[in-house]
């Protein structure tokens, strides 16, 4: 069996089944004092001793039952951490079952856990943290056979002056109960939370702030539901924001995971709740089980990236609740097939939007994700091997070197390929249905996948038969799978329904160049009729008609003044990170304009509650730094402080010259 070349750990011979956290938060200190005590199976004879993940944590103790017992701790690798050797007194035998208890506290060296100061919150009283364990970080909190390849329960006691989360039920105290009835910031309390259902290790969440709990409803669904619906779903957020959250979340949150039932199989989880955290989480939305954290938050006039006020960019909640079926549930067994997870999720997501929103919808989504593709190409042309679906991974290298939109884009695209290939939707879904049930609870790579796509449409019950395996074998696997450069192997048209008139607008405006400003007869009511995803695109369509000579200066002032409200000063940060991408890369004349606008949105300054999502900081961030290098430097150098440490990192590596501001090997 291939091992994950992200882990130290021994877990082919022996693994964790269960992990028991127990933690204090020492919030003064930034840190988390406690243990973890796994339950351990043996997978062969013979084993002397257990390996864990550990990454800048300080290990106190090392108990088998309650004595303590010898460990070591190893040099450190920069990417992949430290290993935390575990000795037993006597070998064990295949089938034997071992308790080991693990004393540590966190350090701050640590990439998981991202501190802020009660500044940094929208209520401005109390701090906040919380973690991002993905793709290699949970090595950071908690000493861990920290591999996708291997499925997990836990359970957890934690005790703050602050109400805690994580990505499991809770067991006390009750959510609608705020801290437990205590007084917030003051009294201690103890929060139990327990995982039943086995999950990778990237997915083990924790946040703690001034957080209160608001249910979404779930009686719209119900009624449709040819079963009762046995989960439940709601909302956590600062209580600044709360209503701006759930105004935002609540309409489509339950019937996105309706639907998704309907559609794939049950929902396994049994809570699906949202989190809304400050604007300095690294992500969109990252699917913890139970908790899918999204960022940022809103408050009075401050938006965030998801919170536009529209309920324009929701749909993220339908990738996270995507995950629940294509990576919490059936799981990339390493970092190198990680499309099976976000290629299957955003092909998901797709169609749930589709199914909600109609079939046009679903289209008009790859048609916005496939410039994103185009744009992650480009940006690897001289790392090749991040153009590919599989990505051979050697021992040590860093996975988030690779993140980027291709295994959603590329993935989805394959998927999308392969179902129309084989007789479109109606057919395919029974098949991902089947490959769910397959695999429910198990880690896979590709070779597993491609394996019950054959055996699936082999069987004639399912539609299958000789035609569909020869239709299968006509597939270029290798170009899908191996395949490198700036194209897909095969070309995927797409319904332009609802991108033709923002086409139409951006064509125009591309022929406009070659004609006098004071001819041309745009107006701020061109984009009325659009909405925020068809301004993304007429963006998009017009970087890519106006190539790299773009129009002149005069042109993109007078398109910035005409579009102010709609696209200059709006709001949606997906429609401002389309403008800047596109007039950062025009004439230095006219980027050189634009480039203190944009970096003061990056940085909140002009627009608070964007500042850390990487989605729009790394990418303008570059597009800066080739225009005004010293700007750009200046701005991260003095905001760096408030991104997580692992943006931080990934946004030092992105600038152009390398600029680091300062060294860090974590």
């Amino acid at each position: 069996m291939a091992l994950d070349p992200t882990t130290h750990s021994n877990y082919l011979d022996i693994s964790t089944k269960h992990v028991h956290f127990d933690w204090k938060i020492l919030w003064g200190e930034k840190k988390f004092v406690g243990s973890a005590t796994h339950d351990l199976v043996v997978h062969k004879d013979g084993v002397g001793h257990v390996i864990f993940d550990t990454s800048y944590l300080n290990i106190t103790d090392v108990k088998i039952g309650h004595k303590s017992t010898k460990f070591a701790l190893g040099e450190r690798h920069p990417v992949v951490g430290s290993p935390l050797t575990v000795y037993f007194p006597s070998t064990l035998s295949k089938g034997d079952t071992i308790k080991v208890t693990i004393d540590y506290n966190t350090t701050g060296q640590g990439t998981a856990v991202g501190w802020l100061d009660k500044e940094q919150t929208a209520g401005k009283h109390f701090p906040y943290l919380f973690s991002q364990c993905q793709p290699i970080y949970a090595r950071c909190m908690a000493p861990l056979q920290d591999t996708p390849s291997l499925k997990i329960t836990y359970s957890s006691r934690v005790t703050s002056v602050l109400p805690v989360l994580m990505s499991a039920l809770r067991l006390s105290p009750p959510a609608e109960e705020v801290h437990g009835g205590k007084e917030v910031g003051k009294d201690e309390v103890t929060y139990e939370y327990n995982q039943p259902v086995a999950i990778p290790s990237y997915i083990i969440a924790i946040a703690s702030g001034n957080v209160v709990y608001k249910p979404f409803s779930s009686s719209s669904v119900a009624g449709q539901a040819t079963e009762p619906v046995k989960w439940k779903t709601g909302l956590w957020t600062e209580p600044e924001v709360i209503d701006a959250a759930y105004w935002e979340f609540e309409k489509d949150t339950a019937r996105y995971v309706h639907e998704a039932e309907k559609i794939i199989t049950p929902y396994d989880f049994g809570v699906y709740d949202l989190l809304v955290l400050p604007p300095s989480f690294p992500y969109g939305g990252m699917e913890n089980s139970c908790l899918t954290f999204v960022t940022p938050s809103k408050s009075s006039s401050i938006w965030g990236t998801l919170l536009a006020g529209d309920r324009s960019l929701v749909d993220v909640v339908g990738h996270e609740i995507s995950h629940s079926w294509f990576g919490n549930n059936v799981t990339t067994a390493d970092a190198g097939h990680f499309w099976l997870n976000e290629g299957w999720t955003t092909w998901l997501e797709r169609v749930l939007q589709g199914a909600l929103h109609g079939p046009a919808e679903r289209d008009f989504s790859y048609i916005i994700g496939r410039k994103a593709l185009d744009e992650a190409l480009k940006e690897f042309q001289d790392r090749p091997k991040y153009q590919r679906l599989l990505i051979p991974f050697e021992f040590g290298e860093d996975p988030d070197e690779a993140y980027s939109s291709v295994p959603y884009e590329k993935g989805s695209n394959f998927l999308l390929y392969l179902e129309r290939l084989l007789g479109g939707l109606d057919v395919f879904l029974p098949y991902a249905r089947d490959y769910v049930r397959m695999y429910r609870g198990k880690s896979i790579r590709t070779d597993q996948w491609k394996e019950h796509l054959y055996q699936y449409w082999s069987r004639k019950e399912n539609g299958g038969g000789e035609d569909k395996i020869k239709t299968l074998d006509s597939v270029d696997w290798d170009a899908w799978l191996h395949g490198e450069g700036l194209s897909l192997p095969a070309d995927i048209p797409y319904d332009t329904t609802l991108a033709n008139d923002a086409y139409l607008l951006a064509a125009r405006w591309n022929e406009s160049k070659n004609h006098d400003i004071s001819k041309l007869d745009f107006n701020h009511e061109d984009l009325d009729s659009f909405n925020s995803n068809q301004k993304v695109v007429f963006l998009e369509r017009l970087a890519t008609l106006a190539g790299p000579s773009s129009l002149p200066p005069s042109h993109i002032h007078y398109l910035a003044e005409t579009y102010l409200d709609a696209i200059t000063n709006t709001s949606n940060p997906e429609i401002r990170l389309r403008f800047y991408n596109f007039v950062l890369a025009a004439s230095p004349d006219a980027a050189r304009k634009y480039t203190p606008d944009a970096a003061a949105w990056l940085v909140e300054k002009q627009a608070p509650g964007l500042k850390g999502r990487m989605k729009f900081c790394r990418p303008i961030f570059r597009a800066i730094g080739k225009v005004d290098m010293p700007l750009a430097r200046k701005t991260f150098k003095e905001n760096e402080i408030y991104f997580h440490p692992i943006a931080r990192r990934l946004i030092e590596k992105v600038m152009p010259l390398r600029c680091r501001v300062r060294e860090r090997d974590d």
